[in-house]
C-alpha cells in the first residue's frame, strides 16, 4: 500500500474516532442524573461509571470536544498530504479539493450524523463512552484546562472557568429549535428561557418597593389590623416599630382572625405586636434562586428587603419569585378595564396607571408631572396622601374628589380611580368599589 493511501486510511480512522467523540459529547451532555440512577436500579453496571462523569460534566465534554477537534485537524493534514500526490493539478487546486472534501466530511461525519445519534441514543452511547471518557479525562484534562485558561486570558471580559462549551446559549438554541419544530409550545419555550435567566435575577428586580408597601404599626389594635387587611387585600402585613426602616415582624390575617374569633374582646384590647411573627430579612443584592431556597427553608412567603445601608428597600413574596418563571399570575376576578370610563354626573373611572397629565386634560385641571414627581394617577394619590393608596383612600384636587377603587392583580395595587366633582354622587357601575377607608 502506498503511503498516500495509508494516509487516507488513517484519516478515515481519525474521522470515525472523532465521530464517536462527538456522539459521546452529545450523549453525555444530554443524559440526566435521574436517568442514570434509574439505570443503576435496573442493574446496569456501566451506569455506576457514568455517574461521576455527570457530576463533572463540563470537564469531560471539554475533553471530548478537544479530542474530536484534534482528530479532525489530523485527518485534514493527512488528506491534504495525500491529495498533493494523488491529484494532478496545480497546488491551489489540490488544496482546494482537500478543503472541500474535509468540509463535507466534517459537516456530515463529525457534525450531523454523530450528534443525531447522540440525541437519539443518548443512554446507550453515554454508557459505552463512560470508561473511555474517564481515561481521556485523565490524559487530556489538564491540557484542556490549560488551553481554557489561555483562551480566557486573551479574551476580553470575564471568561468561563469550565470553558464556554455546552453553555446555556446552546441549550437556548435547542429550545428555540424545539419550539420551531412544534415539539414544545411557545409559552413552554418562554418559561424555559425564564429559568435560564432566573439565576441572574436579583431581589431588587423582583421586590415591591418601599413606596408601595402596606404596613402597620406594632401599637395598632387587632381590629385595625383586620380593617387594613380587608381594605388592602393582603393576608400578610409587615409590622413596623418607630418607622418604616424598623420592620420588627409580620402579622398574618389568619392569626388575627383566629384570635378575635376565640376572644372577641381582643379586637380592641390586644395589639398587633402580640401576634406578629418573626420576619425574614434579605439583602437587595441576593439572587432570586438563593432567595427561593431561603424562603423554602424558612417556610415563609414574605421577606423584607434591606439595602446596603440597612434601610427597608421593599418586600418580596414567594409569588414574586414564581412569577419570574411562569409570568404574571391572575385569577378569575381579573378583567380587562378601559383606561377611561365615563359615568353619570360628569364623573370618570380611570386606570390607576393612566398618565397623570392625560388625566389632568380629561378633567380640566392643571397637573405638572415633573413638579409632582409622579407619572401615574396612583402615584399622584400616594404623593398627596403621603402613603400608599389602598381602596377607599381619597383626596380632593381642584374641585374633584379622587377615590382609589378596586385592587388589581396579585399585589393588590389600586386598579382604578373614581374621579367625580365634589358633592356629586355616582350611580353603582361595573367596577367593584373599594371598602370604607376608616381605620376604626
Amino acid at each position: 500500500m502506498s503511503p498516500e493511501f495509508g494516509s487516507l486510511l488513517i484519516a478515515a480512522l481519525c474521522v470515525l474516532i472523532g465521530a464517536f467523540a462527538v456522539a459521546a459529547e452529545t450523549a453525555i451532555g444530554r443524559v440526566s442524573k435521574s436517568r442514570t440512577e434509574e439505570l443503576q436500579r435496573e442493574g446496569i453496571a456501566s451506569a455506576s461509571r457514568l455517574r461521576p462523569l455527570l457530576d463533572d460534566r463540563a470537564r469531560y465534554v471539554n475533553v471530548l470536544l478537544f479530542l474530536h477537534m484534534m482528530l479532525f485537524a489530523a485527518a485534514t493534514v493527512l488528506v491534504t498530504r495525500a491529495f498533493l500526490v494523488l491529484i494532478s493539478a496545480p497546488v491551489w487546486g489540490q488544496l482546494l479539493a482537500a478543503a472541500l472534501v474535509m468540509v463535507a466530511v466534517g459537516y456530515v461525519a463529525l457534525g450531523v450524523a454523530p450528534r443525531t445519534l447522540g440525541v437519539q441514543h443518548a443512554d446507550r452511547i453515554a454508557l459505552r463512552a463512560a470508561a473511555p471518557a474517564r481515561l481521556l479525562g485523565l490524559l487530556f484534562g489538564p491540557l484542556t484546562q490549560a488551553l481554557i485558561f489561555v483562551g480566557n486570558a486573551i479574551t476580553p471580559g470575564k471568561g468561563y472557568r469550565e470553558g464556554p462549551f455546552a453553555t446555556q446559549a446552546e441549550l437556548r438554541e435547542l429550545v428555540d429549535l424545539a419550539e420551531a419544530s412544534d415539539v414544545i409550545e411557545d409559552d413552554e419555550r418562554q418559561m424555559i428561557h425564564s429559568v435560564f435567566e432566573f439565576g441572574d435575577t436579583i431581589v431588587r428586580e423582583l421586590m415591591v418597593p418601599r413606596t408601595e408597601m402596606v404596613f402597620i404599626e406594632a401599637s395598632k389594635t387587632l381590629r385595625q389590623a383586620l380593617s387594613l387587611a380587608f381594605r388592602s387585600g393582603f393576608s400578610r402585613i409587615p409590622v413596623i416599630g418607630d418607622n418604616i426602616d424598623d420592620v420588627i415582624g409580620v402579622v398574618y390575617v389568619k392569626d388575627v382572625a383566629r384570635r378575635t374569633f376565640e376572644n372577641h374582646d381582643a379586637e380592641q384590647s390586644e395589639r398587633v405586636s402580640s401576634l406578629m411573627r418573626p420576619v425574614l430579612m434579605v439583602p437587595d443584592s441576593k439572587s432570586a434562586d438563593e432567595l427561593l431556597k431561603d424562603m423554602q427553608a424558612a417556610r415563609v412567603h414574605l421577606a423584607v428587603v434591606v439595602d446596603e445601608y440597612g434601610g427597608t428597600a421593599g418586600i418580596v413574596t414567594i409569588e414574586d419569585v414564581v412569577e419570574e418563571i411562569v409570568g404574571e399570575i391572575t385569577d378569575e376576578f381579573d378583567t380587562e378595564i378601559q383606561e377611561v370610563e365615563a359615568l353619570t354626573n360628569g364623573a370618570y373611572r380611570v386606570l390607576a396607571r393612566m398618565h397623570v397629565e392625560d388625566f389632568a386634560d380629561l378633567i380640566g385641571v392643571h397637573i405638572d408631572a415633573e413638579e409632582e414627581g409622579v407619572d401615574t394617577v396612583s402615584g399622584l394619590l400616594a404623593r398627596r396622601l403621603g402613603r400608599v393608596a389602598i381602596p377607599g383612600a381619597h383626596i380632593e384636587l381642584d374641585g374633584w374628589d379622587l377615590t382609589a377603587e378596586s385592587a388589581a392583580g396579585r399585589r393588590n395595587r389600586v386598579g382604578t380611580v373614581l374621579a367625580r366633582p365634589v358633592g356629586e354622587q355616582v350611580e353603582a357601575s361595573s367596577a367593584a368599589d373599594g371598602l370604607d377607608g376608616s381605620d376604626d
